[in-house]
């Protein structure tokens, strides 16, 4: 399991914007590195990264082998009730992480 780090508040008033920042631990090896014995490292990429707000996606990203490794992704969205956000990376050889934090809305 890796590890990932996501910075976003607890609570916010009803319509506010609030910026979300996810980072993950993940080493994103392009598959044309050569490793100590010369052959191309194996390609070991994050693909896909998705955060839903009660189940709503609110932000997706398709990734590629030249993004770097332990990717960080910033967005915003709006604060509409209380709920769970829940964000999700997918990518080769079955790599699956899944996080989620609660988001406390007031009126």
């Amino acid at each position: 399991m890796a590890r990932a780090l996501i910075h976003m508040p607890k609570t916010a008033k009803r319509g506010d914007i609030i910026e979300i920042r996810a980072l993950i631990a993940h080493p994103m090896e392009s598959g044309y590195r050569p490793g100590a014995d010369g052959k191309p490292l194996p390609q070991d990429v994050i693909r896909r990264f998705t955060c839903t707000y009660n189940g709503e996606q609110v932000f997706a990203a398709e990734l590629h082998p030249a993004i770097a490794a332990n990717p960080y992704i910033a967005f915003f969205t709006i604060a509409t009730e209380t709920g769970t956000l829940e964000f999700s990376w997918t990518g080769d050889h079955g790599f699956a992480q899944t996080e989620r934090i609660a988001l406390t809305v007031a009126p």
